[in-house]
Formats: structure tokens, sequence, C-alpha cells
């Protein structure tokens, strides 16, 4: 449908205009012929040398009571459909559709037109015909379907918010879990998740590697935090005790002195969740990322807390951490804000995957936290909603509006926030 909605879209466009004769006469009706054409023209005050010889006469064919659905595509979609690849329109029932490719999303909107759009199989071009001059001088040609509109498509930004949700709404606690066992949640494979995920296969995957999910037992599920953090503290404790740089951590003799406390799979997951896989040697290694474990245990000491005092924080912090790593507040963006504005400085969690996903909804809800923030305080919970080619400052000029406070730039709510 979308290859044949696509080429049809496209040959009423330009073909419209070389039809400078058109029938309304039913398949069966006679044919009009040459003299009654140019008859036509002289009514219509048009001077035969400036028009194509060739004349479209059409006429609606037996099968052209129904309305035809016209999607807009451009090239790259195009190409992928003639290459054999589909592409599938996404969302529930109350959602508004998207199409997605193999690796993009697109949202979906009516474009009405001012003219009626005709569908002519086999429709040629005034470039084609001028390609081809033993072109019948009069062509008849059967109207298939016709469109008021059209679906015209624009590159959107895929909504992944309802991967995590799903997923947590049953987080792996560990094998040893009652609550696995007895769990009525549903559990979701990939073909599921492509169900019911408004975003595009490759999307979706790496939304998967970035979320940290696993496979266990075919289905995709997110590791309860807690369960995380213990993995975690396992594997950064055989590194301290066998003096292990961080740059390189052996996979197996990982496998063989925790294999007895978890499962294998699951010791090998938190090394890829943390770390960056590497062979050397023939032997597979881990080089461990200081960044996001140092940002993992501060989400671990601040998710218990309403608020913490800056100091005492970054103190804390600093001995929670394994030996040789160096903690620093730039880890925390998207995880944690620190307010100045008090005394002494607080900091608390707020995690940007927490915020609703919609534009306006996640400024309302930004300015509801805070009143007035500047650029680069506000720039890692608004980030993932520039949309290709757009910049976080354009974003902050649509929904925000600037000021100078003490000489600096700030940023606040357009409207009022209830």
């Amino acid at each position: 449908m979308e290859a044949a909605a696509g080429r049809g879209m496209e040959a009423v466009a330009g073909r419209g205009m070389e039809a400078v004769a058109r029938s309304s006469e039913r398949a069966g009706a006679a044919m009009r012929s040459r003299a009654e054409v140019d008859a036509t023209l002289q009514t219509a005050k048009l001077n035969p040398a400036e028009l194509l010889p060739a004349v479209h006469c059409l006429s609606f064919g037996p099968q052209a009571g129904g309305e035809c659905c016209l999607l807009q595509l451009e090239p790259g979609l195009c190409a992928e459909l003639e290459a054999g690849r589909s592409l599938i329109i996404r969302g529930e029932k109350d959602d508004h559709a998207v199409l997605c490719s193999k690796d993009k999303t697109y949202d979906m909107k009516i474009a009405d037109t001012s003219n009626m759009l005709l569908f002519v199989p086999g429709c040629k071009t005034p470039e084609e015909l001028k390609a081809d001059q033993a072109s019948c001088n009069i062509i008849h040609s059967q109207i298939a379907g016709f469109s008021k509109n059209y679906w015209e498509l624009r590159r959107c930004r895929p909504k992944l918010k309802k991967l995590r949700t799903l997923l947590m709404e049953d987080p792996y606690e560990g094998p040893d879990s009652q609550k696995d066992q007895t769990s009525t949640f549903s559990k979701y494979t990939t073909e599921d998740l492509l169900n019911l995920i408004q975003a595009s296969e490759e999307e979706i995957l790496h939304q998967l590697q970035v979320i940290d999910a696993c496979k266990i037992e075919g289905y995709w599920r997110i590791l309860d935090f807690d369960y995380e953090m213990k993995l975690l503290n396992h594997v950064t404790q055989l590194i301290d005790s066998e003096s292990w740089p961080l740059s390189k951590v052996p996979l197996c003799a990982c496998l063989e002195e925790l294999g007895s406390l978890e499962p294998r799979e699951m010791i090998e997951h938190v090394l890829l969740s943390y770390g960056r896989k590497y062979v050397d040697d023939g032997e597979v290694f881990f080089e461990m990322h200081e960044d996001k474990i140092c940002r993992a245990i501060a989400q671990m000491l601040l998710q218990n807390a309403v608020k913490f005092n800056l100091s005492e924080f970054e103190e804390v912090w600093q001995q929670s951490v394994p030996e040789g790593m160096t903690t620093r507040l730039d880890q925390l963006q998207g995880l944690a804000l620190v307010d100045r504005s008090l005394r002494p400085e607080t900091i608390f969690l707020l995690k940007v995957e927490d915020l609703p996903e919609d534009n306006q909804e996640r400024f309302n809800s930004l300015f509801g936290i805070r009143e007035k923030w500047t650029e680069v305080d506000i720039t890692p919970y608004i980030q993932d909603l520039c949309a290709e080619k757009q910049t976080v400052g354009a974003l902050l000029t649509k929904y925000a509006r600037s000021s100078m406070l003490n000489g600096v730039k700030v940023y606040n709510s357009r409207r009022p926030i209830s």
C-alpha cells in the first residue's frame, strides 16, 4: 500500500496540468475524439501550440468508488520499500500514530489539499511523454481512486519512556527472589516491545542497551537497583582484593571467583553495564567506567534522602567509591540537582528519566521544581528533547523566557505554573 500510495500521490501532483481534456465519463462510455478535444480547448481558450501534443482523457474506472489513502515519502523511505523492506505504523488506541522504518520514527499528520488528487495507474509524466515521441496523441486513462488529502511524515523523536516504564513494572531481583516467582506482571519479548513502543526496531534495541536491560529466559528485564548494586559491589570488592587495574579486569577470573555467589550471566551483565569489553592476547577483559560507577553509588546514597547537605554528601560519596576513583559533581548530570541558593548548599535526586516525555509538560515540571534555571543546570534535563538538528538554545527560546539575575542569564516559564 505504501509504495502505491507514494507513487500515486507523486503522479497526481505532476500530471494534472497535462490533462487538458478531462472526462467524467464512466468506463464503457464513448471515448473522446480529437475533434472533441480540440473543441474543448477552444472553449477553454487554450492554444494547442503551447501544450504537449499528447492529451490525457480521464474516466472513472469500475473500482474508483473508494477513496485512496496517500502517503508522502522521502526518497530514502521509497528506496526501503522498493528494496522489499516494510514501513510499520505503530501506536495503541489512544496514541497518536507514528510510522517506523528499520531505524527511524516519523510523526504522521494529515495534509489537506485544495485540489482533488486523482490516482491514475500508468500515467506518464511530461518528461516521459517528451522522451516517447511515438506516444498516442490521445491517451485514455482510468481513474482508480481519489483523495482530498494525504499523510505527511515528519521525523520525530522515538517515544521510548514507555519502554522503561513497562520493564520497571517487574524489575529482576535475582534468582532467589520469591517475588519473581509469584509476580503477575507481564514480561516482554522483543516482539512484544515492537508492538507496544512507538519507535523503530533499531531505536528500541539501542535504548535497551542505554537502560542496561538484559535478556533472562527470553524476556527483557531491568535489574532491581538494589540487586544491581549488590552485583557491582561484588565486582568492585574483587577488583580491590586482587589489586587489578580498573582498565584491565579479567572476565574469566571474575566468573570463577563470583560464580558461586551469583549467576555467571549476571556477573558478566554488570561488567558490560559498567565497563567496556575488549580482547587482549585472546583473553576477555573489561575497562571499568569510573564515571558510571561513581554515578551509581551517588544514586544509592541519595535515593533514601529528600535532600542532602552538599559538603557532607561529597565527603561520604568519595569515601564510598572504590579506591582510585575520584568523584565529581559533573558525573551526576541528569541524576541529581544542586541547590546553591540555600545555606548550607544541598543536593537531591532528580532523574531525567522520571520527567515527562512531552516538551511542554517537561518544562512545566522543571519550572515547578525551580522557578529560575541557568542554562548549565537545565541542559541535562532537556537535551534529550532536542529534535534532529535542534539545539538546547532553540528549545529554551520556545519554552522559556530569559532574564539576568546577579549578572547571570537565567530562564523561567513563559506561562504561569500552577
